[in-house]
């Protein structure tokens, strides 16, 4: 591990647990990525479920509803 590397992780021994929630999500797209295996969460799971449940009734986003959900999903 990098002295970089190392650093960084003795400041995040002090962060706030909303903080190492994100950095735990973050770790676990990394090891996905690596993986190539993709585990998807439960927000993204409920926004296919509802986009599933809107084509079902009909409806279909426009480009700027999927351009948000995209967004959102990089955040995590």
């Amino acid at each position: 591990m990098s002295n970089k590397a190392k650093r960084l992780l003795e400041r995040v021994a002090t962060w706030p647990d909303e903080d190492l929630e994100k950095l735990e999500d973050a770790a676990r797209q990394i090891e996905a990525w690596r993986s190539g295996l993709y585990e998807a969460s439960e927000e993204e799971l409920r926004a296919i479920d509802e986009a599933i449940a809107e084509l079902d009734q009909g409806q279909v986003a426009t480009a700027e509803q999927v351009e948000a959900a995209f967004r959102s999903f990089r955040r995590a």
